[in-house]
């Protein structure tokens, strides 16, 4: 999760356990009203994995927290109108699958959804390269098409959310990265998924050996994030278990650090009720 840095560094930030892993949140972000659409950004792992994958990622749960999490907010999962995945990994796309069953195929959930994904996004993970495979649902690209609601996107903006969603593209952690830039008349909300994926990541020379190209992260992340900074946009985090989002800032030598942190935001009206 940390590239090429030492764990004498990161283990200061995230402590492992016994078998060297850390924990890691899968976040997603609900917001109702968007553009008058009821639309979840990512969905989390999920439940798509047998008890022995489960086992080996270190998914504590073996229920779809996704969908109870929704149908306990008057919220189920068939009353969200898009469903908004930045990539198809696993543990961002797993969630719109239904848990898995012995013996049943893989379905989705959503079923009056339509499903929007960046178009390179979707091209590599129809035929992602050796060193990704794994990363991926092979069955799921199927499923989204064949349901009739999958929505390509290659530009900045989606019709149906008009201007209050902007799409920006990173190519360091997969090809197509599609990242959500939310706004609101108060301010901005920028989804960061992989590009940065907790309060560690925002110091721009930390990567994740997932990444596909290191370097090029570190400049789309430097990019994006100093226009975080000037425009005072929020980051909201996928995998950061303490912190669902924080605002960034400078230091006097130009390095980037988190300010305004935030554990959760469940019930906030967007920008409006975050400001500091």
């Amino acid at each position: 999760m940390f590239g090429n840095a030492p764990r004498a560094l990161w283990e200061r930030w995230i402590e492992p356990d016994a078998a060297h892993r850390i924990p890691l949140a899968c976040r997603a972000l609900l917001v109702d009203g968007l553009a008058g659409q009821r639309v979840l950004f990512e969905a989390g792992v999920g439940s798509p994995f047998a008890p022995d994958l489960r086992a080996r990622y270190g998914i504590e749960e073996a229920d779809h927290v996704l969908a109870e999490t929704l149908e306990a907010l008057g919220m189920p999962h068939d009353t969200i109108d898009l469903v908004v995945l930045s990539h198809l990994h696993f543990d961002h796309a797993g969630g719109v699958l239904r848990a898995w069953r012995e013996g049943e195929p893989p379905a989705l959930l959503f079923p009056t959804a339509r499903f929007v994904v960046g178009r390179r996004a979707w091209e590599r993970a129809r035929a992602p390269h050796p060193r990704d495979r794994a990363s991926f649902l092979l069955e799921l690209p199927g499923l989204l098409e064949a349901s009739g609601r999958l929505d390509l996107v290659d530009g900045p903006h989606l019709p149906a959310l008009g201007e209050s969603v902007r799409f920006h593209y990173s190519d360091g952690h997969t090809p197509g990265l599609m990242l959500a830039e939310i706004r609101d008349g108060a301010g901005s909300l920028l989804y960061c998924s992989d590009l940065a994926p907790g309060r560690a990541w925002v110091h721009a020379p930390i990567t994740m050996g997932y990444d596909r190209a290191p370097e090029l992260l570190v400049d789309e992340k430097t990019h994006l994030l100093g226009r975080a900074h000037v425009a005072g946009t929020w980051l909201f985090f996928v995998h950061d278990p303490a912190c669902a989002l924080a605002r960034v800032e400078r230091d006097d030598r130009g390095r980037f650090r988190t300010v305004d942190e935030r554990a959760a935001v469940a019930g906030a009206a967007l920008c409006h009720d975050l400001a500091p």
